[in-house]
């Protein structure tokens, strides 16, 4: 079983920069894919950023130039590098993985979610 942990969130200000981080433990295999998501009108969770194990990204139009998402199975952790942070941005993020060992079909695995707060 593998367990999805993310760390990171916390209160700025506008303009201000975090960097989120979700570390898979347990039996991980290799994370083939990595997705960070937030709540969004209309919808439980948007996709805001996505990576594949190939280094293939892409971002919400709302996010690109600001963050920047990066993958390391070396040390079995993603990251979510957000700069130029704005009030619009806070929200809880989810980070969300295809994670198993190679030549078996990955299971899909999510954290419990971390708390950005961008605010005066």
């Amino acid at each position: 079983q593998v367990q999805l942990r993310e760390s990171g969130g916390g209160l700025v200000q506008p303009g201000e920069s975090l960097r989120l981080s979700c570390t898979a433990s347990g039996s991980t295999g290799t994370i083939w894919a990595m997705r960070w998501y937030r709540p969004a009108p209309g919808k439980q969770r948007a996709l805001v950023a996505g990576i594949l194990s190939a280094g293939t990204t892409n971002y919400a139009d709302s996010v690109k130039g600001r963050f920047t998402i990066s993958l390391d199975n070396t040390k079995n952790t993603g990251n979510l590098q957000m700069n130029s942070l704005k009030p619009e941005d806070t929200a809880v993020y989810y980070c969300n993985a295809d994670v198993g060992e190679l030549g078996l079909i990955p299971y899909d695995y999510w954290g419990q979610g971390t708390q950005v707060t961008v605010a005066t």
